[in-house]
């Protein structure tokens, strides 16, 4: 039986980006099966246009040469290889309901459902994560 890995993304930075993508890439890459539950801020990180340019944290604008001279993918790309490794992305339909936003905003293979859905996947997780 694999390990599960259940992630509740709710900040919708590049910081926040890069950890849950990297957790959730990484546990997919050791068979693990992972769920992602974007909520709020969260969203952000699979909106078609805010996850193409999510804001560096203010005061932390240096990192960026360090991601470029480092090779780190960019956010499209981490989502693209987390998609592919089978992660399953679930939008909060709450949220969704609340900012006004339609499921088109989203990355194509994003699920919509509510806590219950998450709930529903993360009840025997291994691991439980927020970001």
């Amino acid at each position: 039986m694999n390990k599960k890995v259940a992630i509740i993304a709710s900040n919708g930075g590049l910081f926040d980006a890069y950890k849950v993508f990297n957790i959730a890439t990484a546990a997919a890459a050791t068979y693990q099966e992972v769920a992602i539950f974007f909520t709020f801020e969260g969203l952000n990180l699979i909106h078609k246009e805010a996850y193409q340019q999510l804001p560096m944290p203010e005061g932390k604008e240096h990192f960026a040469e360090g991601f470029a001279k480092s090779n780190v993918p960019a956010i499209p790309e981490m989502v693209a290889m987390a998609k592919e490794m089978g992660v399953t992305f679930i939008g909060c339909q709450m949220t969704m309901d609340v900012m006004v936003l339609e499921k088109e905003s989203f990355i194509d293979g994003v699920e919509v459902g509510g806590a219950v859905t998450f709930l529903e996947f993360a009840k025997d997780a291994d691991v439980t994560l927020t970001f």
